[in-house]
């Protein structure tokens, strides 16, 4: 018989061999276990992947936006459906907007991944009490996969393929690239989308302009902008969410607590911009549109052109800051609005192009007083004394400055005047024209010709004054004087001829553009030259108009037409009746035509006019 402890020690054992076995099941079963869901894992990621957008897309923007640039490939203005965007690049954003957004919409942005463990831990929690998927807990990098690569929806799936598309993307880009496009794409309220169309569309400025208040209420608009906009949201709701802001950044040490006190003082103070358009050059956009919609139709526009313009945006800036401060500073005088075109005098491309002082006044502004037309008034001049001296005239022949009296059929005599009423009796031809005379110029039209005059004028560029029958039964003799009426670029374009030496050429817009593939569909050729003076005429009119001692008398030697140390030729222009001013100068670089006024043709004081 066995022995009690014999049984015991046999059964001790059987029982180290059934527990060999059981870890060596669980082993197997653990491993089986992992590969199921390993498999499991891959193939729901196969699943959820089939479909899924490239993450490389983040950085092509909008393929179906159509985006015009400047000449230097500077973003104009992206229009896409109901969307304003205008892109900024990073080193352009206020640091105290990035750091709010940080602050407020993902604290850890730079020390976690594509998905932070505690925002998905908060998710699954509310998910299983509220048998729903949560918005919260997503990233910066998971935003922007949502508001660029995928929609809305709150469903599993779409959140599955979020947190895939997120890793990739972090994958492909840098942080920095990340947040930068997720400024650029995010919602701040009705059709401003990124930080370019919010900062000018609220404040007026450009994003690294913005102050830090400024910045705390854009940064705390993307969660929910129909909420916290002023212009379309709950009243007043978005000063709880810029506290929140300044909170968030004071706690993460981005602000100390003086800087936020501060801030928040300034809240009750914090002023908006009547809603506004976020677009740079905003006549000259929609006047390459107007182009391109002439030539190609208006349906090729939603199909996400990238449009290459000839402007600068740089000269464009400029141009808007001066017309803005000039028109600020002559009200007073009731001038209303001033527009300016800019010409690269030898291309003929348009550099610049200011339609009013401010696109977005609610009375005038989106009217582009550069393309209407108006009298020029003595800004004309030139031509009729381009033309004399082609016809033999000289700069040193003598004209009688005297009362004159030119009869009319079926009409009232003409007889003009000078601006100031005098008469100069002889003058010769360059004092004539650089003081600006009537006199002399009627004169010299009546002998020219005024069919001669208008078809002179329509080759330089001014296509309305072309000698047709309608044109020469309307026009007479004040014809020289600015009593037919051009555009401000078309003037522009005219003295232009000038300055190459008696070639017209076409403005120049546009450069080039392509389709959305890239595909180029238009580019510029060198604009076709017409020969229209004489290299020695276009030069001795340059010369005139730039001889401060021969304007002296109208102008006297230290006017605004001198400038030290350059060569500039100019000529001034005004309507009798005080409601059109025009200025033109030029170099062989540079074209600029200015026109001062009133939208509703009221007088202007004589005061500035000259």
């Amino acid at each position: 018989m066995i022995s009690r402890r014999h049984r015991r020690k046999l059964s001790f054992i059987e029982l180290l061999k059934d527990k060999r076995k059981l870890q060596k099941y669980i082993i197997y079963g653990a491993i089986g276990l992992i590969a199921f869901l390993f498999l499991s894992f891959m193939v729901v990621f196969a699943w959820f992947s089939r479909d899924l957008p490239s993450p490389g897309k983040l950085a092509q923007g909008d393929q179906t936006a159509t985006i015009f640039y400047d000449r230097d490939g500077k973003v104009l203005f992206q229009m896409y459906k109901d969307k304003n965007r205008l892109p900024i690049a990073f080193k352009d954003i206020a640091g105290t907007l990035k750091k709010g957004t940080i602050a407020i919409e993902d604290k850890d942005f730079y020390k976690h991944g594509a998905i932070s463990n505690t925002g998905i831990l908060r998710s699954l929690i509310l998910l299983i009490l509220r048998q729903k998927i949560s918005g919260g807990g997503s990233t910066i990098t998971q935003q922007l996969i949502k508001n660029v690569l995928l929609d809305s929806q709150q469903t599993t799936t779409r959140k599955v393929k979020e947190i895939i598309l997120s890793y990739a993307a972090e994958e492909k880009y840098t942080k920095d690239q990340i947040l930068e496009m997720y400024l650029n794409e995010a919602p701040y309220g009705g059709s401003f989308y990124g930080v370019g169309s919010a900062a000018k569309g609220y404040f007026g400025k450009s994003p690294n302009q913005l102050s830090l208040l400024e910045s705390a209420f854009i940064a705390g608009l993307p969660q929910s902008p129909t909420v916290y906009s002023p212009f379309i949201g709950v009243k007043n709701a978005w000063k709880g969410r810029t506290k929140n802001v300044l909170r968030r950044m004071r706690e993460d040490r981005y602000i100390t607590p003086d800087q936020e006190k501060k801030a928040l003082a300034q809240m009750n103070s914090l002023t908006f911009s009547k809603s506004r358009m976020s677009i740079n050059a905003p006549h000259f956009v929609f006047y390459v549109k107007e182009l391109i919609e002439k030539e190609y139709g208006t349906k090729i526009l939603d199909q996400g052109l990238k449009i290459k313009t000839s402007l600068s945006l740089d000269v464009q800036q400029k141009a808007e800051k001066i017309v803005k401060e000039e028109i600020d500073g002559i009200k007073k005088f009731k001038v209303g609005n001033g527009a300016v075109v800019v010409l690269d005098s030898q291309s003929d491309e348009v550099l610049g192009m200011v339609g009013s002082y401010d696109y977005n006044d609610s009375e005038y502004g989106n009217f582009n007083s550069a393309i209407a037309k108006r009298q020029p008034g003595s800004a004309i001049k030139p031509i009729t004394y381009a033309l004399a001296l082609e016809k033999g005239y000289t700069a040193a022949t003598t004209l009688m400055d005297v009362k004159t009296v030119f009869p009319v059929k079926d009409q009232p005599d003409y007889v003009p005047v000078n601006y100031d009423g005098k008469f100069r009796g002889p003058v010769q031809l360059r004092f004539a024209l650089a003081n600006s005379y009537n006199i002399p110029a009627v004169k010299l039209v009546s002998m020219i010709g005024i069919s001669d005059f208008l078809e002179r004028a329509d080759l330089m560029g001014l296509h309305t004054l072309a000698p047709t029958q309608e044109n020469l039964n309307r026009f007479g003799l004040s014809i020289t004087l600015g009593g037919g009426e051009v555009t401000l670029l078309d003037l522009s374009n005219a003295f232009a001829v000038f300055a190459r030496g008696g070639v017209r050429k076409e403005p120049v817009a546009i450069l080039e553009i392509k389709d959305h593939n890239g595909k180029i569909i238009f580019k510029a050729r060198p604009s076709a030259e017409t020969k229209v003076l004489s290299r020695e005429i276009a030069f001795i009119i340059s010369h005139i108009l730039s001889d401060n001692n021969a304007r002296s008398d109208a102008f006297g030697l230290n006017s605004y037409l001198n400038i030290p140390g350059k060569t500039v030729a100019v000529k001034t222009g005004t309507t009798n009746d005080k409601k059109d001013n025009w200025a033109v100068g030029f170099t062989k670089g540079i074209t600029v035509g200015v026109w001062v006024g009133n939208n509703d043709n009221t007088v202007m004081d004589p005061r500035v006019t000259s």
